[in-house]
Protein backbone atom coordinates (compact mmCIF):
# COMPACT_ATOMS: atom_id res chain seq x y z
CA UNK A 1 0.00 0.00 0.00
CA UNK A 2 1.52 3.30 -1.10
CA UNK A 3 1.58 6.25 1.25
CA UNK A 4 1.14 9.52 -0.59
CA UNK A 5 2.79 12.81 0.31
CA UNK A 6 -0.07 13.98 2.53
CA UNK A 7 0.03 10.67 4.43
CA UNK A 8 3.77 10.96 5.03
CA UNK A 9 3.35 14.55 6.25
CA UNK A 10 0.69 13.41 8.74
CA UNK A 11 2.85 10.57 10.05
CA UNK A 12 5.93 12.82 10.40
CA UNK A 13 3.85 15.51 12.15
CA UNK A 14 2.55 12.87 14.57
CA UNK A 15 6.08 11.66 15.34
CA UNK A 16 7.44 15.18 15.90
CA UNK A 17 4.49 16.15 18.11
CA UNK A 18 4.87 13.01 20.20
CA UNK A 19 8.60 13.51 20.71
CA UNK A 20 8.11 17.18 21.57
CA UNK A 21 5.40 16.53 24.13
CA UNK A 22 7.37 13.63 25.66
CA UNK A 23 10.41 15.84 26.17
CA UNK A 24 8.24 18.65 27.56
CA UNK A 25 6.49 16.51 30.19
CA UNK A 26 9.78 14.80 31.11
CA UNK A 27 11.36 18.04 32.33
CA UNK A 28 11.77 18.43 36.06
CA UNK A 29 11.41 21.75 37.97
CA UNK A 30 14.60 23.74 38.44
CA UNK A 31 16.69 22.31 41.25
CA UNK A 32 14.89 18.95 41.31
CA UNK A 33 16.73 15.77 40.29
CA UNK A 34 14.64 12.92 38.91
CA UNK A 35 14.49 10.09 41.46
CA UNK A 36 13.25 6.51 41.18
CA UNK A 37 9.69 7.46 42.09
CA UNK A 38 9.72 10.12 39.37
CA UNK A 39 11.17 7.79 36.74
CA UNK A 40 9.43 4.51 37.49
CA UNK A 41 6.13 5.75 38.96
CA UNK A 42 5.79 9.19 37.33
CA UNK A 43 6.28 10.87 40.71
CA UNK A 44 3.00 9.27 41.87
CA UNK A 45 1.17 12.12 40.16
CA UNK A 46 -0.69 10.49 37.25
CA UNK A 47 -4.30 11.69 36.77
CA UNK A 48 -7.10 9.28 35.93
CA UNK A 49 -7.27 10.14 32.23
CA UNK A 50 -3.56 9.41 31.75
CA UNK A 51 -3.84 6.12 33.62
CA UNK A 52 -6.82 4.90 31.59
CA UNK A 53 -5.39 5.99 28.24
CA UNK A 54 -1.99 4.53 29.02
CA UNK A 55 -3.47 1.17 30.05
CA UNK A 56 -5.19 0.85 26.68
CA UNK A 57 -2.21 2.15 24.70
CA UNK A 58 0.05 -0.37 26.43
CA UNK A 59 -2.43 -3.18 25.83
CA UNK A 60 -3.34 -2.59 22.19
CA UNK A 61 -0.52 -3.35 19.79
CA UNK A 62 -0.10 -4.71 16.27
CA UNK A 63 -0.97 -8.26 17.30
CA UNK A 64 -4.32 -7.18 18.76
CA UNK A 65 -5.27 -4.97 15.82
CA UNK A 66 -4.14 -7.36 13.11
CA UNK A 67 -4.91 -10.61 14.92
CA UNK A 68 -8.39 -9.67 16.12
CA UNK A 69 -9.33 -8.16 12.78
CA UNK A 70 -8.29 -11.43 11.17
CA UNK A 71 -10.28 -13.40 13.75
CA UNK A 72 -13.26 -11.16 13.04
CA UNK A 73 -12.99 -12.34 9.43
CA UNK A 74 -12.76 -16.02 10.46
CA UNK A 75 -14.74 -16.33 13.70
CA UNK A 76 -16.68 -13.13 14.14
CA UNK A 77 -17.74 -11.30 17.29
CA UNK A 78 -16.90 -14.20 19.63
CA UNK A 79 -13.24 -13.13 19.65
CA UNK A 80 -14.39 -9.89 21.36
CA UNK A 81 -14.63 -11.88 24.62
CA UNK A 82 -10.92 -11.18 25.05
CA UNK A 83 -11.70 -7.45 25.16
CA UNK A 84 -15.12 -7.20 26.76
CA UNK A 85 -14.47 -9.56 29.66
CA UNK A 86 -11.33 -7.55 30.42
CA UNK A 87 -13.58 -4.56 31.23
CA UNK A 88 -15.11 -6.51 34.13
CA UNK A 89 -11.67 -7.58 35.34
CA UNK A 90 -10.46 -3.96 35.36
CA UNK A 91 -13.33 -3.01 37.66
CA UNK A 92 -12.58 -5.91 40.04
CA UNK A 93 -8.88 -5.02 40.10
CA UNK A 94 -9.71 -1.37 40.84
CA UNK A 95 -12.02 -2.21 43.74
CA UNK A 96 -10.32 -5.16 45.42
CA UNK A 97 -6.65 -5.37 44.39
CA UNK A 98 -5.45 -1.79 43.97
CA UNK A 99 -6.16 -0.79 47.61
CA UNK A 100 -3.90 -3.63 48.75
CA UNK A 101 -1.06 -2.72 46.40
CA UNK A 102 -1.24 0.98 47.23
CA UNK A 103 -1.37 0.25 50.98
CA UNK A 104 1.92 -1.65 50.67
CA UNK A 105 3.53 1.28 48.76
CA UNK A 106 5.26 -0.97 46.26
CA UNK A 107 7.04 -0.21 42.97
CA UNK A 108 6.71 -3.70 41.47
CA UNK A 109 4.72 -6.92 41.64
CA UNK A 110 7.78 -8.87 42.88
CA UNK A 111 8.02 -6.39 45.79
CA UNK A 112 4.52 -7.34 46.89
CA UNK A 113 5.47 -11.02 46.76
CA UNK A 114 8.53 -10.24 48.90
CA UNK A 115 6.47 -8.50 51.58
CA UNK A 116 4.02 -11.40 51.56
CA UNK A 117 6.14 -14.51 50.98
CA UNK A 118 9.78 -13.52 51.37
CA UNK A 119 12.80 -12.61 49.24
CA UNK A 120 13.12 -16.00 47.52
CA UNK A 121 9.70 -15.80 45.86
CA UNK A 122 10.37 -12.16 44.94
CA UNK A 123 13.65 -12.99 43.22
CA UNK A 124 12.29 -15.98 41.33
CA UNK A 125 9.36 -14.03 39.97
CA UNK A 126 11.48 -10.94 39.19
CA UNK A 127 13.84 -13.06 37.08
CA UNK A 128 10.87 -14.80 35.46
CA UNK A 129 9.14 -11.53 34.54
CA UNK A 130 12.33 -9.88 33.24
CA UNK A 131 12.99 -12.93 31.06
CA UNK A 132 9.40 -13.15 29.84
CA UNK A 133 9.08 -9.44 29.09
CA UNK A 134 12.46 -9.18 27.32
CA UNK A 135 12.76 -12.44 25.39
CA UNK A 136 9.08 -13.03 24.66
CA UNK A 137 6.80 -9.99 24.99
CA UNK A 138 9.11 -7.18 23.87
CA UNK A 139 10.52 -9.36 21.10
CA UNK A 140 7.02 -10.31 19.95
CA UNK A 141 5.72 -6.73 19.90
CA UNK A 142 8.75 -5.64 17.88
CA UNK A 143 8.55 -8.57 15.44
CA UNK A 144 4.81 -8.44 14.83
CA UNK A 145 4.92 -4.65 14.68
CA UNK A 146 7.67 -4.86 12.10
CA UNK A 147 5.64 -7.36 10.08
CA UNK A 148 2.68 -4.97 10.16
CA UNK A 149 4.76 -2.04 8.92
CA UNK A 150 6.29 -4.23 6.22
CA UNK A 151 2.88 -5.46 5.07
CA UNK A 152 1.56 -1.90 4.81
CA UNK A 153 4.57 -0.09 3.34
CA UNK A 154 6.82 -2.72 1.80
CA UNK A 155 9.79 -1.61 3.97
CA UNK A 156 11.97 -4.68 4.79
CA UNK A 157 11.36 -6.22 8.21
CA UNK A 158 14.75 -5.35 9.81
CA UNK A 159 14.63 -1.61 8.99
CA UNK A 160 10.95 -1.54 10.03
CA UNK A 161 11.78 -3.04 13.43
CA UNK A 162 14.79 -0.78 13.86
CA UNK A 163 12.69 2.30 13.11
CA UNK A 164 10.04 1.30 15.65
CA UNK A 165 12.69 0.54 18.28
CA UNK A 166 14.48 3.87 17.78
CA UNK A 167 11.23 5.82 17.93
CA UNK A 168 10.10 4.09 21.14
CA UNK A 169 13.51 4.66 22.78
CA UNK A 170 13.68 8.33 21.78
CA UNK A 171 10.38 9.39 23.29
CA UNK A 172 10.32 7.22 26.41
CA UNK A 173 13.78 6.48 27.76
CA UNK A 174 14.51 9.95 29.18
CA UNK A 175 11.22 10.64 30.94
CA UNK A 176 10.29 7.11 32.05
CA UNK A 177 6.71 6.30 33.00
CA UNK A 178 5.65 9.95 33.03
CA UNK A 179 6.65 10.43 29.39
CA UNK A 180 4.96 7.19 28.40
CA UNK A 181 1.71 7.72 30.28
CA UNK A 182 1.15 11.40 29.47
CA UNK A 183 1.78 10.89 25.75
CA UNK A 184 -0.41 7.81 25.62
CA UNK A 185 -3.50 10.02 25.57
CA UNK A 186 -2.32 11.14 22.09
CA UNK A 187 -1.70 7.53 21.12
CA UNK A 188 -5.19 6.47 22.16
CA UNK A 189 -6.91 9.36 20.40
CA UNK A 190 -5.07 8.52 17.16
CA UNK A 191 -5.76 4.82 17.65
CA UNK A 192 -9.50 5.39 18.08
CA UNK A 193 -9.71 7.89 15.19
CA UNK A 194 -7.91 5.49 12.88
CA UNK A 195 -10.09 2.60 14.02
CA UNK A 196 -13.32 4.49 13.45
CA UNK A 197 -12.10 5.54 10.00
CA UNK A 198 -11.64 1.88 9.01
CA UNK A 199 -15.00 0.99 10.59
CA UNK A 200 -16.90 3.74 8.78
CA UNK A 201 -15.33 3.05 5.38
CA UNK A 202 -15.82 -0.73 5.55
CA UNK A 203 -19.45 -0.50 6.69
CA UNK A 204 -20.13 2.24 4.13
CA UNK A 205 -18.88 -0.05 1.36
CA UNK A 206 -21.14 -2.84 2.61
CA UNK A 207 -24.12 -0.48 2.78
CA UNK A 208 -23.50 1.09 -0.62
CA UNK A 209 -25.61 4.19 -1.18
CA UNK A 210 -27.58 3.49 2.01
CA UNK A 211 -24.59 4.24 4.29
CA UNK A 212 -22.74 2.54 7.18
CA UNK A 213 -25.77 1.87 9.41
CA UNK A 214 -27.42 -0.03 6.57
CA UNK A 215 -24.09 -1.80 6.08
CA UNK A 216 -24.10 -3.03 9.67
CA UNK A 217 -27.69 -4.26 9.29
CA UNK A 218 -26.63 -6.11 6.14
CA UNK A 219 -23.89 -7.88 8.07
CA UNK A 220 -26.39 -8.86 10.78
CA UNK A 221 -28.78 -10.25 8.19
CA UNK A 222 -26.35 -12.04 5.87
CA UNK A 223 -23.64 -13.19 8.31
CA UNK A 224 -25.62 -14.05 11.46
CA UNK A 225 -23.15 -16.75 12.50
CA UNK A 226 -20.43 -14.13 12.80
CA UNK A 227 -22.40 -12.31 15.51
CA UNK A 228 -22.59 -15.23 17.96
CA UNK A 229 -20.67 -14.54 21.16
CA UNK A 230 -21.04 -18.16 22.33
CA UNK A 231 -19.88 -20.69 19.72
CA UNK A 232 -21.47 -24.11 19.28
CA UNK A 233 -19.39 -27.29 19.43
CA UNK A 234 -19.59 -27.79 15.66
CA UNK A 235 -17.91 -24.43 15.03
CA UNK A 236 -14.39 -24.78 13.60
CA UNK A 237 -13.07 -22.31 16.19
CA UNK A 238 -14.64 -24.04 19.21
CA UNK A 239 -11.21 -25.29 20.36
CA UNK A 240 -10.00 -21.71 20.81
CA UNK A 241 -13.32 -20.27 22.08
CA UNK A 242 -15.14 -23.22 23.68
CA UNK A 243 -18.68 -21.90 23.93
CA UNK A 244 -19.96 -21.18 27.41
CA UNK A 245 -16.51 -21.92 28.85
CA UNK A 246 -15.31 -18.58 27.54
CA UNK A 247 -17.59 -17.14 30.25
CA UNK A 248 -16.98 -19.74 32.95
CA UNK A 249 -13.44 -20.97 32.37
CA UNK A 250 -9.80 -20.03 32.18
CA UNK A 251 -10.24 -16.86 30.16
CA UNK A 252 -10.83 -15.10 33.49
CA UNK A 253 -7.53 -16.49 34.79
CA UNK A 254 -5.72 -15.04 31.78
CA UNK A 255 -7.43 -11.69 32.28
CA UNK A 256 -6.58 -11.45 35.99
CA UNK A 257 -3.00 -12.50 35.32
CA UNK A 258 -2.66 -9.80 32.66
CA UNK A 259 -4.69 -6.91 34.12
CA UNK A 260 -4.25 -7.53 37.83
CA UNK A 261 -0.75 -8.89 38.46
CA UNK A 262 1.24 -7.80 35.43
CA UNK A 263 3.87 -5.09 36.00
CA UNK A 264 3.54 -4.02 32.39
CA UNK A 265 -0.08 -3.01 33.07
CA UNK A 266 -0.50 -2.29 36.77
CA UNK A 267 2.49 0.09 36.96
CA UNK A 268 0.30 2.95 35.72
CA UNK A 269 -2.09 2.53 38.62
CA UNK A 270 0.82 2.38 41.07
CA UNK A 271 1.85 5.80 39.75
CA UNK A 272 -1.53 7.41 40.45
CA UNK A 273 -1.72 10.56 42.56
CA UNK A 274 -4.30 8.83 44.78
CA UNK A 275 -6.27 5.62 45.13
CA UNK A 276 -9.38 7.38 43.85
CA UNK A 277 -7.57 8.60 40.70
CA UNK A 278 -6.25 5.07 40.11
CA UNK A 279 -9.75 3.60 40.36
CA UNK A 280 -11.19 6.26 38.04
CA UNK A 281 -8.39 5.50 35.58
CA UNK A 282 -9.19 1.79 35.51
CA UNK A 283 -12.90 2.54 35.04
CA UNK A 284 -11.99 4.82 32.11
CA UNK A 285 -9.89 2.01 30.63
CA UNK A 286 -12.84 -0.36 31.03
CA UNK A 287 -15.02 2.00 28.96
CA UNK A 288 -12.33 2.18 26.29
CA UNK A 289 -12.16 -1.64 26.20
CA UNK A 290 -15.81 -1.65 25.13
CA UNK A 291 -14.79 0.26 21.99
CA UNK A 292 -11.93 -1.94 20.82
CA UNK A 293 -13.97 -4.79 19.27
CA UNK A 294 -16.16 -2.20 17.54
CA UNK A 295 -13.21 -0.64 15.71
CA UNK A 296 -11.21 -3.84 15.17
CA UNK A 297 -13.45 -6.93 15.00
CA UNK A 298 -16.46 -5.53 13.13
CA UNK A 299 -14.29 -4.28 10.21
CA UNK A 300 -12.99 -7.86 9.97
CA UNK A 301 -16.56 -9.13 9.62
CA UNK A 302 -17.22 -6.44 7.02
CA UNK A 303 -14.12 -7.62 5.13
CA UNK A 304 -15.65 -11.12 4.89
CA UNK A 305 -18.83 -9.74 3.29
CA UNK A 306 -16.83 -7.56 0.92
CA UNK A 307 -14.65 -10.52 -0.06
CA UNK A 308 -17.68 -12.77 -0.63
CA UNK A 309 -19.15 -10.08 -2.87
CA UNK A 310 -16.02 -9.63 -4.97
CA UNK A 311 -14.79 -6.33 -3.53
CA UNK A 312 -11.79 -7.80 -1.69
CA UNK A 313 -9.56 -10.84 -2.55
CA UNK A 314 -11.41 -13.78 -0.94
CA UNK A 315 -8.73 -16.43 -1.53
CA UNK A 316 -5.96 -14.25 -0.08
CA UNK A 317 -7.92 -13.36 3.05
CA UNK A 318 -9.08 -16.94 3.57
CA UNK A 319 -5.53 -18.25 3.38
CA UNK A 320 -3.99 -15.45 5.46
CA UNK A 321 -6.68 -13.87 7.68
CA UNK A 322 -4.05 -11.72 9.41
CA UNK A 323 -3.80 -9.71 6.20
CA UNK A 324 -7.38 -8.47 6.73
CA UNK A 325 -6.52 -5.19 8.44
CA UNK A 326 -3.81 -4.33 5.92
CA UNK A 327 -6.22 -5.06 3.08
CA UNK A 328 -8.85 -2.80 4.63
CA UNK A 329 -6.28 -0.02 4.91
CA UNK A 330 -5.96 -0.02 1.11
CA UNK A 331 -9.58 1.18 0.98
CA UNK A 332 -8.79 4.34 2.95
CA UNK A 333 -8.25 7.48 0.85
CA UNK A 334 -5.04 9.52 0.95
CA UNK A 335 -4.80 11.82 3.97
CA UNK A 336 -7.04 9.68 6.10
CA UNK A 337 -4.72 6.80 5.33
CA UNK A 338 -1.94 8.72 7.09
CA UNK A 339 -4.04 8.88 10.27
CA UNK A 340 -4.78 5.14 10.09
CA UNK A 341 -1.09 4.35 9.57
CA UNK A 342 -0.14 6.68 12.43
CA UNK A 343 -2.66 4.79 14.60
CA UNK A 344 -0.91 1.52 13.78
CA UNK A 345 2.48 3.01 14.69
CA UNK A 346 1.00 4.48 17.89
CA UNK A 347 -0.30 1.08 18.96
CA UNK A 348 3.11 -0.51 18.43
CA UNK A 349 5.45 2.08 19.93
CA UNK A 350 3.29 2.73 22.99
CA UNK A 351 3.41 -0.98 23.81
CA UNK A 352 7.18 -1.09 23.21
CA UNK A 353 7.75 1.92 25.47
CA UNK A 354 5.56 0.48 28.23
CA UNK A 355 7.32 -2.89 28.12
CA UNK A 356 10.76 -1.23 28.25
CA UNK A 357 9.73 0.78 31.30
CA UNK A 358 8.44 -2.29 33.15
CA UNK A 359 11.59 -4.29 32.42
CA UNK A 360 13.80 -1.46 33.69
CA UNK A 361 11.66 -1.02 36.82
CA UNK A 362 11.80 -4.68 37.87
CA UNK A 363 15.50 -5.09 37.10
CA UNK A 364 16.54 -1.86 38.84
CA UNK A 365 14.32 -2.07 41.93
CA UNK A 366 14.22 -5.85 42.50
CA UNK A 367 17.56 -7.14 41.21
CA UNK A 368 20.14 -4.36 40.86
CA UNK A 369 19.26 -2.41 44.02
CA UNK A 370 18.90 -5.53 46.17
CA UNK A 371 21.78 -7.68 44.96
CA UNK A 372 24.29 -5.61 42.95
CA UNK A 373 24.55 -2.03 44.27
CA UNK A 374 22.51 -1.54 47.44
CA UNK A 375 23.25 1.99 48.61
CA UNK A 376 23.66 4.11 45.49
CA UNK A 377 22.07 7.49 44.85
CA UNK A 378 18.63 7.92 43.32
CA UNK A 379 20.27 9.44 40.24
CA UNK A 380 22.37 6.29 39.85
CA UNK A 381 19.32 4.02 39.90
CA UNK A 382 17.54 6.19 37.33
CA UNK A 383 20.59 5.91 35.06
CA UNK A 384 20.56 2.11 35.51
CA UNK A 385 16.87 2.09 34.58
CA UNK A 386 17.57 3.96 31.35
CA UNK A 387 20.46 1.69 30.43
CA UNK A 388 18.35 -1.38 31.19
CA UNK A 389 15.52 -0.15 28.95
CA UNK A 390 17.94 0.45 26.10
CA UNK A 391 19.66 -2.93 26.48
CA UNK A 392 16.32 -4.75 26.62
CA UNK A 393 15.24 -3.13 23.35
CA UNK A 394 18.58 -3.99 21.75
CA UNK A 395 18.23 -7.63 22.82
CA UNK A 396 14.71 -7.79 21.37
CA UNK A 397 15.88 -6.27 18.09
CA UNK A 398 18.68 -8.81 17.75
CA UNK A 399 16.60 -11.85 18.74
CA UNK A 400 13.29 -11.09 17.02
CA UNK A 401 13.98 -12.83 13.71
CA UNK A 402 15.80 -15.95 15.03
CA UNK A 403 13.26 -16.41 17.86
CA UNK A 404 10.03 -15.77 15.99
CA UNK A 405 10.80 -15.74 12.28
CA UNK A 406 10.28 -19.47 11.85
CA UNK A 407 6.97 -19.75 13.67
CA UNK A 408 3.79 -20.15 11.65
CA UNK A 409 1.87 -18.01 14.14
CA UNK A 410 4.10 -16.13 16.56
CA UNK A 411 1.18 -14.56 18.42
CA UNK A 412 -0.67 -17.85 19.10
CA UNK A 413 2.52 -19.64 20.14
CA UNK A 414 3.35 -16.87 22.62
CA UNK A 415 -0.15 -16.88 24.11
CA UNK A 416 0.00 -20.66 24.47
CA UNK A 417 3.29 -20.89 26.30
CA UNK A 418 3.14 -17.76 28.44
CA UNK A 419 -0.19 -19.14 29.66
CA UNK A 420 1.63 -22.02 31.36
CA UNK A 421 2.44 -19.90 34.41
CA UNK A 422 -0.69 -17.71 34.43
CA UNK A 423 -2.73 -20.07 36.69
CA UNK A 424 0.07 -20.06 39.26
CA UNK A 425 0.47 -16.27 39.19
CA UNK A 426 -3.24 -15.68 39.81
CA UNK A 427 -3.37 -18.35 42.51
CA UNK A 428 -0.33 -17.02 44.41
CA UNK A 429 -1.68 -13.46 44.48
CA UNK A 430 -5.22 -14.45 45.46
CA UNK A 431 -4.00 -16.65 48.31
CA UNK A 432 -1.54 -13.95 49.31
CA UNK A 433 -4.35 -11.38 49.45
CA UNK A 434 -7.16 -13.21 51.10
CA UNK A 435 -5.79 -16.20 53.08
CA UNK A 436 -3.48 -15.35 55.97
CA UNK A 437 -2.26 -18.94 56.37
CA UNK A 438 -0.65 -18.99 52.90
CA UNK A 439 3.14 -19.15 53.18
CA UNK A 440 6.22 -19.28 50.97
CA UNK A 441 6.12 -23.08 50.74
CA UNK A 442 2.61 -22.98 49.37
CA UNK A 443 3.68 -20.25 46.93
CA UNK A 444 6.63 -22.35 45.72
CA UNK A 445 4.47 -25.44 45.36
CA UNK A 446 1.67 -23.84 43.37
CA UNK A 447 4.02 -21.93 41.04
CA UNK A 448 5.90 -25.12 40.21
CA UNK A 449 2.67 -27.10 39.82
CA UNK A 450 1.34 -24.46 37.42
CA UNK A 451 4.21 -24.97 34.98
CA UNK A 452 4.42 -28.76 35.39
CA UNK A 453 0.67 -29.38 35.10
CA UNK A 454 0.31 -27.03 32.12
CA UNK A 455 3.06 -28.80 30.19
CA UNK A 456 1.70 -32.23 31.16
CA UNK A 457 -1.84 -31.32 30.10
CA UNK A 458 -0.54 -29.91 26.82
CA UNK A 459 1.23 -33.21 26.07
CA UNK A 460 -1.29 -35.70 27.47
CA UNK A 461 -4.50 -33.86 26.53
CA UNK A 462 -3.67 -32.05 23.27
CA UNK A 463 -7.34 -31.75 22.27
CA UNK A 464 -8.40 -30.09 25.53
CA UNK A 465 -9.28 -26.45 24.74
CA UNK A 466 -6.69 -23.98 25.97
CA UNK A 467 -9.25 -22.06 28.05
CA UNK A 468 -10.40 -25.21 29.85
CA UNK A 469 -6.86 -26.39 30.50
CA UNK A 470 -5.95 -23.12 32.21
CA UNK A 471 -9.08 -23.25 34.38
CA UNK A 472 -8.40 -26.83 35.54
CA UNK A 473 -4.73 -26.09 36.28
CA UNK A 474 -5.73 -22.96 38.22
CA UNK A 475 -8.12 -24.90 40.47
CA UNK A 476 -5.48 -27.56 41.13
CA UNK A 477 -2.91 -24.84 41.93
CA UNK A 478 -5.23 -23.38 44.58
CA UNK A 479 -5.56 -26.83 46.20
CA UNK A 480 -1.79 -27.42 46.05
CA UNK A 481 -1.07 -24.02 47.59
CA UNK A 482 -3.54 -24.60 50.42
CA UNK A 483 -2.28 -28.10 51.25
CA UNK A 484 1.39 -27.13 51.10
CA UNK A 485 0.75 -24.13 53.38
CA UNK A 486 -1.20 -26.21 55.93
CA UNK A 487 1.53 -28.86 56.05
CA UNK A 488 4.33 -26.34 56.69
CA UNK A 489 5.00 -23.61 59.33
CA UNK A 490 2.85 -20.50 59.50
CA UNK A 491 4.16 -17.32 57.84
CA UNK A 492 5.77 -14.59 59.93
CA UNK A 493 3.30 -12.40 61.77
CA UNK A 494 4.05 -9.33 59.65
CA UNK A 495 3.61 -11.11 56.31
CA UNK A 496 -0.14 -11.73 55.93
CA UNK A 497 -2.13 -8.89 54.39
CA UNK A 498 -4.36 -7.25 56.98
CA UNK A 499 -7.36 -6.61 54.73
CA UNK A 500 -9.28 -5.59 57.81
CA UNK A 501 -7.33 -2.34 57.80
CA UNK A 502 -8.01 -1.65 54.12
CA UNK A 503 -11.16 0.01 52.85
CA UNK A 504 -12.67 -1.50 49.70
CA UNK A 505 -15.35 1.17 49.47
CA UNK A 506 -15.39 3.03 46.18
CA UNK A 507 -16.74 6.47 45.34
CA UNK A 508 -20.11 7.11 43.71
CA UNK A 509 -18.70 7.95 40.27
CA UNK A 510 -16.80 4.67 40.11
CA UNK A 511 -19.84 2.71 41.23
CA UNK A 512 -22.10 4.33 38.61
CA UNK A 513 -19.51 3.69 35.88
CA UNK A 514 -19.18 0.06 36.98
CA UNK A 515 -22.93 -0.55 36.89
CA UNK A 516 -23.18 1.09 33.47
CA UNK A 517 -20.33 -1.03 32.04
CA UNK A 518 -21.83 -4.25 33.41
CA UNK A 519 -25.27 -3.37 31.98
CA UNK A 520 -23.77 -2.64 28.55
CA UNK A 521 -21.94 -5.96 28.55
CA UNK A 522 -25.05 -7.84 29.67
CA UNK A 523 -26.99 -6.19 26.84
CA UNK A 524 -24.30 -7.20 24.32
CA UNK A 525 -24.31 -10.83 25.42
CA UNK A 526 -28.11 -10.99 25.46
CA UNK A 527 -28.30 -9.46 21.97
CA UNK A 528 -25.55 -11.60 20.42
CA UNK A 529 -25.63 -14.81 22.46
Amino acid sequence: MALETIDIIIVVAYAIALLGIALLVSREPAGHTKDTEDYFLAGKALPWWAIGASLIAANISAEQIIGQSGQGFVVGLAIAAYEWQAAIVLLVVAKFFLPIFLKRKIFTMPQFLETRFGAEIKTIMAVFWITLYTFVNLTAILWLGGLAITAVTGVPIIPAMAGLAIFAVLYSIYGGLKAVALTDIIQVVILILGGFAILYISLDMVGGDAGPVAGFNTLLGELPGHFNMILSEDNASYGDLPGIWTLLGGLWVLHFSYWGFNQYIIQRALGAESEREAQKGLAFAAFLKLLIPVIVVIPGIAALWLAQNGQLPLDQLTQTPDSTYGTLMTLVPAGLRGIVFAALIAAIVSSLASMMNSISTIFTMDIYRDYIVKDASERHYVMVGRITAFVAMLIALVLARPFLGGLESAFQAIQEYTGFIAPGIVAVFLLGFFWKRANKYGAFALLISSAVLSVAAKILLPDLPFVLRIWIVFLICIVVGVLASLLTPKPNEDQPVDVGGISFRTHTGFNIASVLIVLILCAIYVAFW
